[in-house]
């Protein structure tokens, strides 16, 4: 449905996109993931047209939209806040964009039920919470079945209970009108929770793009691992399929190809990383742990004065700062070309 080549946005000498390669299967949602400042809400406002592109081409529905002014290209967008018309009601902002025939047929009812808005119709702006002003928004966009939503980071001002339950209930809006979007967003847990496909930005350039599971699991190099998600990175020198590290020998998720020893950067997860109080393991003191509720972090060094960090469930309280425990690795580990 979109296909972005080679698309490149300088500020000055400035480069805020530089080269980006995208393709938005149609049907599907696909999450722009980065930190602040790499690029994605300009290229969010490329796509959408309000910004013009120094080089690079844009392709809508295997149209050409490069050079096309914003109000031709028929792409809604989710801004950050909902930018609802006051003086309107619900109905009137989601029929809004819509001419006689289309407010008549059912479309407006039919999205806002989508939203789980259904019977909000007569309400005004200002009698909505904010979490039901982001619906109304979504459901604004969805109603002329654009070819393409645009959303910029529509959760942000939430807090973070309902922007859980929004981003799935608009996850699910969308799949079931069948829409293809594109959400910018700066969240990881939100990327990988909703997202069919995720793309990894930073400083103006995709690092990555791929399902969720692949980009967390499989990351393309350690910069891309330390932003999605927690990462343990160690040294480590190969042999075949298995690498030393300070925490041990592990085997390989991807063992190279050459069986020569070469030294590399392993990534393991720190909910790979298991703790043992009965003298199992590598041994390691505990420095810290960080309660979160649903688990916690601890923060360990090794007998060689490396710093790891594991995620435990249950019984973090128990391991007092200063305690020494095992440290066991699950599953394999993943080694990152030098070059990356």
């Amino acid at each position: 449905m979109l296909s972005v080549t080679g698309l490149r946005k300088v500020y000055g000498r400035v480069p805020a996109v530089d080269g980006v390669d995208l393709d938005v299967p149609a049907g599907t949602l696909t999450a722009v993931l980065g930190p602040s400042g790499c690029g994605k809400t300009t290229l969010l406002r490329c796509v959408a047209g309000f910004e013009r592109v120094d080089a690079g081409a844009i392709t809508l529905a295997g149209r050409p939209i490069t050079g096309v002014p914003a109000h031709r290209r028929r792409i809604a967008v989710v801004p950050q806040e909902g930018a609802l018309f006051p003086h309107l009601s619900v109905a009137g902002n989601v029929g809004y964009g819509l001419d006689r025939a289309e407010r008549r047929s059912g479309r407006v009812e039919e999205v806002l039920a989508l939203v789980g808005l259904d019977g909000y119709g007569a309400r005004m702006p200002h009698q909505l919470s904010g979490g039901q002003q982001q619906r109304v928004a979504v459901a604004r966009a969805l109603a002329p079945r654009p070819p393409l939503v645009l959303l910029d980071e529509p959760f942000s001002a939430l807090d973070a209970a309902l922007r859980t339950e929004l981003r799935r209930d608009v996850r699910q809006a969308l799949h079931a009108d069948g829409a293809t979007a594109v959400l910018v967003t700066h969240d990881q847990a939100e990327a990988l929770s909703i997202a069919d496909q995720v793309a990894v930005m930073n400083a103006g350039r995709i690092e990555q793009s791929g399902p969720p599971t692949t980009v967390y699991q499989q990351p393309a190099n350690p910069w891309v691992a330390t932003f999605v998600g927690e990462a343990v990175l160690l040294p480590g020198t190969t042999h075949g399929a298995t690498v030393e590290t300070a925490l041990g020998r592990l085997p390989l998720q991807n063992p190279a190809a050459d069986p020569a020893r070469r030294t590399t950067t392993v990534l393991v997860r720190p909910e790979q990383i298991d703790l043992h109080t009965d003298g199992s393991g590598v041994t390691a003191t505990v420095l810290r742990h960080d309660f979160h509720g649903h688990d916690a972090l601890v923060a360990l060094r090794l007998h060689d004065g490396t710093e790891v960090s594991a995620r435990v469930n249950n019984g973090a309280g128990a391991l007092g700062v200063g305690r020494q425990v095992g440290v066991a690795v699950r599953g394999t580990a993943r080694a990152f070309d030098p070059a990356t």
